[in-house]
């Protein structure tokens, strides 16, 4: 049987899988749009191959309804509510300073000298720390239930909407602006939680660049954390689309 740590664990790395992959399909599908629209060359050469590219976008859109529905929703053994249960039933035994300075130790005999130093500064979260936490993840899935889930439910999931004017009403629900939001803010919970659970770090969702076009107009960082995987990919995407059209 896995200890609790080990659960923890799995759930969190799970969550940051889904998290990521998330970002990586939507990102992906809107920077090839965005460097179309702003870039002849670009547009020019995905027109060579429309339906190959057609296939690959909307393959990416498919497959980014389908990840944020498994986060989302409740029937999913692996969602975003079923981590904050693990991590919230069992605060003490996973947060403390004890089960910290017990992970940081490891297998060794003794402490290092630098632990107790840092256990000191190390932050205990408390009910409030996590009501807090789960009244953002509440306004997440209520902004994902009113303007998401019938899309993906009811066009990539299931076909039920079959007409184009039923498809276009449910897509028109939400925003890209407000989708590209919600999915980067994801990896902001993953990063909070793992530097609470490895570093004694206080739980603070940190604010994540969402925008394609504004990430497109910063120049690419040397270094890419976990929440800035939607960085990554818009230029990785950007990058070879411009190498590809400059070759024609």
């Amino acid at each position: 049987m896995p200890t609790l740590d080990e659960h923890f664990e799995r759930e969190l790395e799970i969550f940051r899988t889904e998290a990521e992959a998330c970002a990586q399909f939507l990102f992906a599908f809107l920077a090839v749009h965005d460097v179309a629209y702003r870039k002849k060359a670009v547009h020019k050469l995905l027109n060579r191959a429309p339906l190959f590219w057609n296939t690959c976008l909307g393959a990416l859109q498919a497959s980014t309804f389908i990840a944020l529905g498994r986060v989302f929703d409740s029937n999913s053994p692996h969602n975003i509510n079923q981590l904050l249960k693990v991590a919230q039933a069992n605060r003490t035994q996973l947060f403390s300073k004890g089960a910290l300075g017990r992970r940081k130790q490891g297998s060794k005999p003794q402490p290092p000298e630098w632990l107790p130093d840092f256990l000191r500064s190390a932050h205990e979260p408390s009910a409030d720390d996590f009501r807090r936490i789960k009244k953002r993840v509440a306004k997440w899935r209520h902004t994902y239930e009113a303007n998401y889930r019938d899309v993906r439910h009811q066009v990539f999931a299931h076909k039920k909407a079959v007409e184009q004017p039923e498809i276009t009403a449910l897509f028109s629900k939400g925003t890209n602006r407000e989708l590209q939001h919600l999915i980067a803010s994801l990896a902001t919970l993953h990063e909070a939680l793992w530097e609470l659970f490895m570093n004694g770090r206080k739980l603070v969702l940190k604010p994540a660049r969402f925008s394609v076009a504004g990430i497109r107009r910063r120049p690419k960082p040397k270094f890419f954390t976990n929440r800035a995987v939607q960085e990554a990919i818009t230029h990785e995407a950007q990058e070879f689309l411009m190498l590809a059209a400059g070759r024609q």
